[in-house]
């Protein structure tokens, strides 16, 4: 499956509240999205807390197929802010691809900063 088929596919399975903003919610639909994200990547982080805290660091296989699923919502909620904002995943995936090969080239990869 590539990008394009699972954002559509995704976003087929939307269902979210809207907030009413003078009759008009369309312009802040990426809101619900966004902040699902933030909560779905602190589950990815709680889940290998408690694997560090638990298991010393040690994968196993139950362990990894539950931060595999927690990316998994992770991955819908970027699909689904994708959609909102009106970008294509695959635009996203490709010009983040750009970037960090741009900064390797460069000898940047590690440091701070956006625009390095």
């Amino acid at each position: 499956m590539d990008f394009k088929e699972y954002q559509e596919k995704a976003v087929s399975t939307a269902i979210y509240p809207f907030v009413k903003v003078d009759g008009n919610d369309e312009h802040i639909r990426y809101v619900y999205p966004a902040i699902g994200l933030c909560g779905e990547a602190g589950e990815v982080a709680e889940k290998v807390k408690k694997l560090l805290r638990d298991k010393r660091g040690v994968l196993t296989q139950e362990s990894r197929d539950a931060v595999a699923k927690e990316l998994g919502d992770v991955l819908w909620y970027v699909a689904a802010l994708a959609q909102e904002i009106g970008v294509p995943m695959e635009d996203i995936a490709k010009a983040n691809i750009e970037k960090l090969f741009s900064r390797k080239e460069r000898g940047v990869l590690g440091g701070s900063g956006d625009n390095r």
